[in-house]
């Protein structure tokens, strides 16, 4: 793999890890429409390293603030200022994490083709809009309700679908039970940590038992070419997904899996 070509599925795993379309059908789907070589394990975690780092530095100081609360809460057992949203978030990942060790052989084998991709991307992207056109939007993160929490935990767990976006089916589960676009955003993202985290500790242990496919240098330029992308892409999709609404995302799945439908 060159540099250029680092570059550029870095940065597109960048954006498209926040935007509700999906990161892992672009990094599956890009390299094959052009003919590229499957670039690896070891990148994956790399610009997926990125990306976690990203966000991290974007939500710093919401972080600070849940972590002082929630260990506040494991002594005084109330939920002080953030602290039921640092739950609401350990909780929620609960889902996805069970569901990953049990199914992540199926995922990674048998689920990794176009037509999977395609029908994911066209599904959960109508999913999306009809969340976004019916739901009410009048309320947000705070205060938490256990069965908003319940709800966006278990949604989340279908990510594990190639091409459904685990930003994507989050920000559709809160929409549905009525939180604002910009409430359904943010606990998305922040839900991503410890997904992210976990997923890249599990890459890693297998990555250790298998030698690396790209230089450390092409593995240095894709980590900062997908945290600088995810960084910009969280603050732009924040300010203003309020106003474009989630149809330009839909569209684009729906138009991006028909097309791979035709194709394949």
């Amino acid at each position: 793999m060159g540099y250029l070509q680092a570059v550029l599925l870095a940065v597109l795993q960048g954006l498209t890890e926040w935007l509700p379309v999906s990161s892992s059908a672009h990094l599956i789907l890009v390299p094959h429409l052009v003919g590229w070589r499957d670039q690896g394990l070891g990148f994956d975690i790399a610009v997926h390293a990125g990306s976690l780092v990203a966000v991290v530095a974007y939500f710093r100081n919401e972080l600070r603030a849940m972590a002082r609360d929630w260990l506040q809460s494991l002594t005084t057992w109330r939920l002080v200022g953030e602290a039921g949203l640092a739950w609401a978030v350990l909780l929620a990942t609960i889902p996805v994490g069970l569901a990953g060790l049990a199914f992540k052989d199926v995922v990674e084998t048998a689920l990794r083709e176009p037509r999977v991709l395609a029908w994911a991307l066209i599904g959960f992207g109508v999913l999306l809009w009809a969340a976004d056109a019916w739901g009410r939007r009048i309320r947000t993160e705070a205060p938490v309700r256990w069965r908003d929490v319940a709800l966006i935990g278990c949604a989340q767990a279908l990510a594990l679908i190639p091409g459904t976006s685990r930003s994507g089916i989050t920000m559709t589960a809160a929409l549905a039970v009525g939180w604002t676009r910009e409430a359904g955003a943010r606990f998305a993202f922040l839900l991503g940590i410890p997904v992210l985290a976990l997923a890249g500790a599990l890459d890693v242990a297998e990555a250790v038992r298998n030698e690396l496919t790209q230089p450390p240098g092409v593995l240095l330029v894709g980590f900062l070419a997908s945290a600088g992308a995810a960084y910009l892409c969280l603050g732009a999709f924040l300010a203003w997904i309020g106003r474009i609404g989630m149809a330009p995302f839909a569209i684009y799945r729906i138009l991006l899996g028909g097309a791979l439908l035709a194709l394949f």
